[in-house]
């Protein structure tokens, strides 16, 4: 009994520790990246002989002290499926293995962006049929400190079942590349909407920056428990000074009510999330009310109340009666008013609004806010009373540096791949100038960490998006972190996407996703595949002042200049004098460029160019259909010239 007793126990003590493990990407379906060495590694018994096989290759490898083991596997031509297995004190054999390209896909949400939101969903999701085409989804995650492993991912082939959550850019790219090359196209999606481009990037990055080393040399090595509780005292710190109370959830039952007095309340605009405003990356309950004053005709007509979104979820009162609720954050909020709720003179709106991370408050088009009496509308838009009443903490992956990088990025290296496909930037427009370092400087990590050269990296350039009505007069955000990506070209073996045509100024996520898939699968198809084609719209390269005219030339002109409209008229271009000021100016091609002036400048100095949060109107393209990009000739200082990344501890 005690010899079985003993045996059992050395059973249980083998099986506990003699475990050969593969990371999380390592798994059936994967597509490996063809003509480069593949490396392949994992966890084992220290010193535990591990043997890799692989169609006709077979490798041997003793773990180190601490259990890692990698092997560099040589090239391998397009083919599968084929079986990886992995052998040691166990067995993992992985099928359903192919070779071929692979990329990856990250940024924050127009990347994350799915393919069911996009336009012509279900016409996509049906003809998604693609058994080549894999997809990756790297779950969200962070850390302070490097991990090894995925917290989760699985790869999965298109097909109707599947495709709908996809990263869309992602899917379509490959869609695209497939249709060319007729090889196995994997992507690997990497991404969080609302991230700043910090933390993607490694500490060790910052520590070498001269830009960022006094600023990473003051953010200690921290776990996540202790970002959580100074995250948590840092909110409500701040929030008590925006509000001048506590965070409390006392008395709120009170809040609802037509005769409540809230005249202490703070208040804030809508529609706009509150992360765009005083109350900054909050997660919780916050209760929101507006007064308005009603005549005896007005309560006479059936009334509708329009709240355009709200994210996440809300319960609406109208004096102190509840009219309506709903869970889902991008639903345009349409509650019927009964009859007799509403009264002549004073009538309360108080809405309770639970945030659960992410965006948070009610936001769209201000003429979706309103109140809707028969043929009137009493518009809702502007200041709101506002009381935050809870907060759920959790830990923004703003919170600090290098957090995404490290449980996201970290892990997948040094998986062997093609090149990176980025969109990103909108959390970055308030120090769109410091971007022109800090986005070359994530460039820069991820291909030292990686150590595969300079790799492919194609990017978006921002699409139109109207959050602050910004201008070369008032000053555009937006504007300056388009130049900030222009320049960042300027890194070898990059490309950029310009979407001026194909954006939408009321809304943050465009959902034309195919078509900026298609620009970037035309970079590809040019830069990597050697399919030449034109894969790129004009970009300013000098200017020529001649008396009251300055003429614009342009790189990438493809065959000629055009505009889109059929006068030859040309949008967006304003022109100024030494003053500084921009005045909006005539502009038309000539001998394939662009001649630009005005009346009110008679000796002009300096050329913009769609230099606007929302440049929906410009019009200047080559004949290949590609929109030229933003551009501004002068070199006066911008808006967020003096705006550096800060963290909060």
């Amino acid at each position: 009994m005690k010899k079985s007793i003993v045996f059992l126990f050395l059973m249980v003590s083998i099986l506990a520790n003699a475990n050969v493990r593969m990371p999380l990407l390592f798994s059936d379906g994967m597509v490996l990246q063809r003509n480069k060495i593949i490396p392949v590694w994992g966890w084992a018994d220290p010193n535990e002989k591990v043997e890799v096989h692989f169609n006709k290759q077979t490798r041997t490898i003793i773990a180190d002290k601490n259990g890692k083991w990698t092997v560099g596997l040589n090239a391998e031509k397009v083919g599968g499926p084929f079986e990886l297995t992995i052998t040691g004190k166990n067995k993992i054999v992985i099928k359903d293995v192919l070779v071929g390209e692979v990329w990856i896909c990250s940024g924050q949400s127009n990347m994350e962006f799915q393919v069911s939101k996009t336009i012509n969903a279900q016409a996509e999701i049906n003809d998604s049929n693609y058994p080549m085409i894999r997809h990756f989804g790297v779950a969200q995650d962070l850390s302070g400190t490097p991990k090894e492993d995925l917290k989760a991912g699985k790869w999965e082939v298109s097909s109707k079942e599947t495709v709908g959550n996809f990263t869309a850019i992602g899917y379509y790219f490959a869609k695209k590349l497939y249709a060319e090359l007729k090889i196995p196209i994997g992507i690997i999606n990497t991404s969080w909407g609302g991230t700043n481009v910090e933390t993607w990037t490694s500490r060790q990055a910052f520590e070498k920056s001269e830009e960022f080393k006094d600023m990473i040399a003051n953010v200690p090595s921290v776990n996540m428990d202790a970002i959580l509780e100074t995250y948590k005292k840092t909110i409500l710190e701040n929030l008590k000074k925006v509000q001048g109370f506590d965070v409390t959830m006392a008395n709120e039952n009170q809040f609802k009510e037509m005769n409540f007095d809230d005249k202490n309340w703070p208040e804030i605009k809508a529609p706009s999330l509150w992360e765009n405003q005083q109350l900054g990356n909050m997660d919780g309950i916050v209760w929101m009310r507006k007064t308005i004053t009603l005549s005896a005709d007005d309560i006479k007509n059936k009334a509708t109340l329009c709240l355009s979104k709200i994210d996440d979820e809300d319960i609406t009162y109208v004096n102190g009666i509840e009219i309506g609720k709903n869970t889902q954050y991008d639903l345009k909020r349409v509650y019927l008013i009964p009859a007799n709720v509403l009264k002549e003179g004073k009538n309360t709106i108080a809405v309770r609004i639970v945030d659960n991370g992410g965006g948070g408050g009610i936001y769209g088009e201000s003429a979706d806010l309103k109140l809707n009496l028969g043929i009137k509308n009493i518009p809702l838009d502007g200041l709101w009373k506002f009381n935050v009443v809870n907060v759920r903490v959790s830990v923004s992956p703003n919170s600090y540096p290098s957090l995404l990088y490290n449980a996201m990025v970290n892990p997948l290296i040094p998986y062997a791949f093609q090149g990176v496909l980025w969109y990103q930037g909108e959390a970055n427009v308030w120090r769109a100038n410091q971007y022109k370092k800090a986005f070359p400087l994530m460039i820069t990590d991820w291909r030292t960490k990686w150590n595969q050269g300079n790799f492919p990296f194609y990017f978006v350039q921002l699409s139109t998006f109207d959050e602050f009505g910004g201008n070369s007069t008032k000053g555009s955000r937006w504007a300056e972190l388009r130049e900030a990506q222009t320049e960042t070209l300027k890194v070898p073996n990059t490309g950029m996407v310009v979407t001026t045509d194909i954006g939408n100024a009321k809304d943050i996520h465009p959902t034309n996703k195919q078509d900026v898939a298609k620009r970037l699968a035309a970079i590809a198809l040019n830069d990597v595949y050697g399919k030449k084609q034109v894969n790129s719209g004009p970009m300013y390269k000098s200017m020529d002042i001649k008396g009251n005219q300055i003429i614009v030339s342009f790189a990438s002109i493809g065959s000629g200049l055009s505009s889109t409209d059929k006068t030859g008229n040309l949008k967006g271009f304003e022109v100024a004098g030494a003053d500084k000021v921009f005045y909006p100016a005539k502009a038309a091609i000539k001998d394939n460029k662009v001649v630009v002036s005005s009346e009110a400048v008679p000796n002009p100095v300096a050329v913009r160019y769609g230099w606007a949060d929302d440049d929906t109107e410009i019009n200047l393209f080559n004949k290949e259909n590609f929109p030229a990009s933003p551009f501004r000739t002068d070199n006066w200082e911008m808006m967020t010239a003096n705006e550096i990344y800060k963290v909060n501890k």
